[in-house]
């Protein structure tokens, strides 16, 4: 069971990745501010984490396990706050966030990679959790 879950969170991981990476590398060929390349290249190199990641435990070794406890880690906030945004997912989230006005909300999609990485964000602060990278998470602690 635990192979299975292995490979899920990789295969994942490795889709997540690879689409992250190759929508993104149009705006970054592109001319274009320097703020937008910077944070572009940032994405770039997080996609690219977890793609590798995703490999490396797919290929069941221990450095993959590593790799993508530290994937799943980056995947688990949510922060919206009008001074700073973030929040990552590679191959799908579950996510629990709330507003500032203690409104919860659950909202999940699989097949899909995005990173919200602004400085300067909604109106509306919000703060959650990324259940699918907390549960990835846990599964990958298991020894």
């Amino acid at each position: 069971m635990r192979q299975i879950l292995f490979r899920l969170i990789g295969i994942l991981e490795v889709a997540g990745g690879f689409y992250g990476m190759v929508l993104l590398l149009p705006s970054l060929l592109a001319f274009g501010p320097l703020r937008t390349a910077a944070i572009g290249l940032i994405a770039f190199a997080l996609y690219a984490f977890v793609l590798v990641a995703g490999v490396l435990l797919l290929e069941n070794s221990e450095r993959g396990i590593h790799l993508s406890s530290i994937a799943q880690l980056l995947q688990l906030p949510l922060l919206g706050t009008p001074i700073f945004s973030y929040g990552l997912h590679c191959g799908g989230y579950i996510n629990l966030y709330t507003t500032i006005h203690l409104h919860p909300e659950l909202a999940w999609h699989f097949g899909s990679q995005g990173l919200r990485l602004a400085f300067g964000g909604p109106s509306v602060s919000y703060f959650g959790v990324n259940l699918l990278a907390l549960l990835s998470w846990m599964v990958l602690k298991l020894r």
